[in-house]
């Protein structure tokens, strides 16, 4: 079965759009080339991928199956011309990506002008959320996690170390008092992330402890890490934060590290991560190239927390 990869990329763009014109507009097709291709591919899959009908454009269950291994298909192509240092293979089209929105708030929008400015073809569809986006449900090209560090096999570069760390308001701790050990915590208010499981503390002397706010009778579980943040700057307990997120509130006083001297025992890292059955294309490549770079290198928190 030979496939055209300008029908892949007309079908790839218009399930995006949802709208096959617009799709074939920005590759330079009109209506009717477009119409033809699409059928042409469709014929050629033995399936109907995009659903037509005179308001609207959906996407097929055999299309929403079949997307990845177009993107897959194009992706290939596109590496094949950078290899072959053809000029065409530049940096161009949508890029979905997906990253907890806390994150992206503080550092990656602030940095956006600078990437468009250098990148003029590639778009961007960003969907933030502190809830985990399925990649390959999602049709995501690239997506922002963190995880507990992994060997070198996974799919994906590390972008940074995310250090947890245990904090609460000068205000909480005034009231509640300061906790001198893990022990300490049952006695407090904690404030949980949503599905977080426990997690295990050790001291610099190998001494052990568990922050668990299931465990607490006064507990708060919120799902967006905005909200852990500004909860705890509230005085609504002790809660645990990744040190991109508090390192500013740190510096200035608002917020105090509960427990100094324990560390989380599972080290995590934030991983930039593409599906397994996607080559790295031009535009994540160039994306991906650009947050190493701007955040990577030297991350913007540790100047501030230091």
């Amino acid at each position: 079965m030979g496939l055209e990869t300008d029908g892949l990329r007309l079908f790839i763009l218009a399930a995006e759009k949802l709208n096959i014109s617009a799709a074939g507009r920005d590759l330079g097709f009109a209506p009717a080339v477009s119409s033809a291709k699409l059928a042409k591919l469709e014929q050629s899959i033995g399936a109907d991928l995009l659903h037509r009908s005179t308001r609207k454009v959906s996407l097929s269950l055999e299309g929403s199956e079949f997307l990845p291994y177009a993107r897959e298909i194009v992706a290939q192509e596109d590496a094949a011309r950078a290899a072959l240092g053809q000029r065409d293979a530049q940096a161009a089209g949508t890029l979905r990506f997906t990253a907890p929105s806390t994150f992206s708030q503080l550092y990656i929008a602030p940095i956006l002008p600078e990437f468009f400015k250098a990148n003029p073809n590639v778009k961007l569809d960003l969907r933030l959320s502190d809830i985990r986006l399925n990649l390959i449900e999602g049709s995501f090209d690239l997506a922002l996690r963190n995880a507990v560090l992994c060997d070198s096999s996974m799919k994906g570069r590390k972008l940074a170390d995310d250090t947890r760390i245990l904090c609460a308001s000068p205000a909480y701790l005034e009231v509640f008092g300061t906790p001198a050990t893990p022990d300490d915590l049952k006695k407090h208010h904690l404030i949980g992330f949503q599905d977080a499981s426990p997690r295990e503390l050790v001291s610099q002397s190998g001494e052990k402890g568990i922050f668990e706010p299931q465990s607490s009778s006064n507990r708060l579980v919120v799902d967006d890490g905005m909200a852990l943040k500004l909860t705890t700057l509230a005085g609504s307990g002790i809660s645990s934060n990744s040190l991109w997120s508090v390192a500013r509130d740190l510096a200035e006083g608002n917020l105090v590290r509960v427990l100094p001297d324990y560390r989380m025992a599972e080290e995590t890292v934030l991983w930039l991560m593409y599906p397994h059955t996607n080559v790295l294309s031009a535009k994540v490549k160039v994306f991906m190239d650009f947050l190493l770079k701007h955040i990577g290198r030297n991350p913007p928190w540790q100047a501030t927390s230091s």
